[in-house]
């Protein structure tokens, strides 16, 4: 397995971190129930607490570089242009995911990925689907895909009911005053 540019692995949907500088790097994970080692060249460069929190990143301060001189080719800002190239809406979900990460780096798989999807989708259906992601709050990959793929974006979002969130008087409602 490779170290990802964000330079996290992944094990069974969570991401781990290695130190910055083996980004690209082929490692090596072993893993049992509670831990989780990571080796390069049969040494050992990383050990974490294993974690079943799927989508989630465990991120050792140290392995992040000092200063992101290393990582300028691919920073938040960088991704975040290329997103408005597509459109407003794709910009407006990269950055709600940049904004739900306590790292930037953790958010760019799940950025990369969804900018990705262009290629496969076109633009316009990406600009849609991430459309309707922002509509609902949907902060991945998986689902901007998956609106992809069942074509959610080429269906009209369904306008919000004038009844959402309004309390419509009923003989079975007991109210406040009953549990008192």
């Amino acid at each position: 397995m490779r170290a990802n540019i964000d330079y996290h692995v992944e094990l069974a949907g969570h991401y781990y971190s290695v130190p910055f500088t083996l980004r690209g790097q082929q490692l090596e994970l072993r893993h049992t129930a509670a831990t989780v080692e990571v080796f390069h060249q049969r040494q050992r460069v990383a050990s974490h607490l294993r974690s079943a929190l799927r989508g989630r990143h465990t991120t050792v301060a140290e392995h992040m570089p000092k200063s992101h001189q290393a990582q300028l080719q691919w920073s938040p800002e960088r991704i975040t242009r290329w997103a408005h190239t597509i459109g407003p809406q794709t910009r407006t979900l990269v950055e709600a995911l940049f904004a739900d990460r306590p790292h930037p780096e953790q958010g760019y798989r799940s950025c990369l990925g969804i900018l990705r999807l262009a290629k496969r989708y076109g633009k316009p259906r990406l600009e849609a689907a991430c459309a309707r992601a922002v509509a609902v709050r949907a902060r991945s990959y998986r689902h901007v895909e998956s609106i992809l793929k069942h074509g959610l974006d080429r269906v009209p979002a369904p306008e919000p009911s004038p009844r959402d969130g309004v309390c419509v008087a009923h003989l079975n409602l007991r109210g406040r005053d009953y549990y008192r």
